[in-house]
């Protein structure tokens, strides 16, 4: 690639659209609508309640679905393959996902909570879900591949529905046996993962795809990538903060009346997801990644399905359980701490990468 004056960049701030730029403070005003929502008027948490079918709630899917078609319909598909050869991604990505992530949360859990189990168990399904839908919007912001974070999220969901039963009950049950610790089962049908799956990730990849195909076939690249995609992309963010009122809404009443709690399940969860994103974005620079795929390796190893642990947990400990209370507390560390992280990603992309994060191009030293 061609290199570029630094000084010739226009600043990160300037590059984001006014919705991206100020996305930060629309997160916070979605944050505490749905904390509101969810305190002063009582009927809104239990109807939400209501709205589910099989386990899933139908505002919430609604939501996740809006928020991920635009990002998948933005993949270029022809470029896909040339991902699933680089081995180096693909093996970090599973190593940071399946055996550093559980494992770490496992240990901030029990140094963070050795004297509240529910919590405790509840952060370490957090650990256990990994990301399969939000992750892409972080992704996309940071400038990072998006074929590579396609790939990955596929991957992981993959590995969701064949390990995640297998994984909780290891460390769950298994591990904390072997220490001498407590331990707690953990009873989920495999079936409602694939359904999770399916739902989060089948759907809008699948219409992602379709426009994509549809679009160029008949249109032509041009009007599909200049036309149609700057009319679709602020859905994306319209979907994430129409999820995140709902989401916060749904248990306002328990994140306000237990402040303390909240805290001291916050205090494990910034921990991780500042660990998990740090080593994943070194790890790519170290195995020379480049920006962008260390960037969405970062990402794909910090986030996690907010949706399906709060499933888990409700499902198998009730909604009024403190297990319940942890999955939900999840997004609301998580969300303001990934966003906050692409913007550290956009400037790690100059200062450590030495790379313009939104045209790829090396910059001049």
């Amino acid at each position: 690639m061609s290199a570029v004056t630094a000084p010739a960049q226009a600043p990160t701030s300037r590059r984001l659209s006014t919705l991206d730029r100020w996305l930060p403070l629309w997160i916070g005003f979605a944050m505490v609508a749905g904390i509101l929502l969810g305190r002063f008027i009582p009927g809104v948490s239990p109807l939400l309640a209501s709205l589910e079918v099989g386990g899933i709630s139908v505002p919430i899917a609604l939501g996740l679905l809006v928020m991920m078609y635009p990002v998948l319909a933005k993949v270029r598909y022809d470029k896909v393959a040339a991902v699933t050869g680089d081995k180096k991604l693909l093996i970090s990505s599973l190593v940071l996902n399946w055996l550093a992530g559980p494992a770490l949360m496992f240990a901030l859990a029990w140094m963070f909570l050795p004297d509240l189990p529910e919590y405790r168990t509840g952060l370490i399904i957090v650990g256990l879900a990994r990301c399969i839908a939000m992750v892409v919007i972080w992704n996309d912001l940071a400038c990072g591949d998006r074929e590579a974070a396609a790939v990955l999220v596929a991957i992981n969901s993959v590995f969701q529905v064949v390990a995640f039963s297998l994984l909780g009950w290891f460390y769950l049950t298994v591990l904390p046996g072997w220490l001498g610790l407590d331990t707690q089962g953990l009873d989920f049908s495999v079936g409602a993962i694939a359904l999770n799956v399916l739902i989060f990730l089948g759907i809008p990849l699948l219409a992602g795809f379709a426009s994509r195909f549809i679009g160029e076939r008949h249109k032509g690249r041009d009007w599909y990538e200049e036309k149609f995609l700057p009319k679709l992309g602020p859905w994306a963010l319209y979907g994430l903060l129409f999820t995140i009122v709902l989401l916060f809404a749904l248990q306002g009443e328990q994140v306000t009346s237990r402040p303390l709690d909240v805290a001291r399940i916050a205090l494990p969860l910034l921990a991780y997801f500042a660990v998990m994103w740090f080593v994943g974005l070194f790890a790519g620079k170290a195995l020379g990644l480049g920006y962008a795929r260390s960037s969405t390796l970062a990402f794909t190893a910090a986030g996690n399905n907010f949706e399906l642990a709060i499933a888990v947990a409700i499902g198998t400990f009730g909604a009024a359980s403190g297990q319940a209370l942890a999955g939900v507390v999840g997004p609301l560390i998580e969300v303001p701490v990934l966003v906050g992280l692409v913007y550290v990603s956009l400037w790690a992309a100059r200062k450590w990468f030495h790379t313009d994060p939104y045209t790829g191009e090396r910059l001049s030293s």
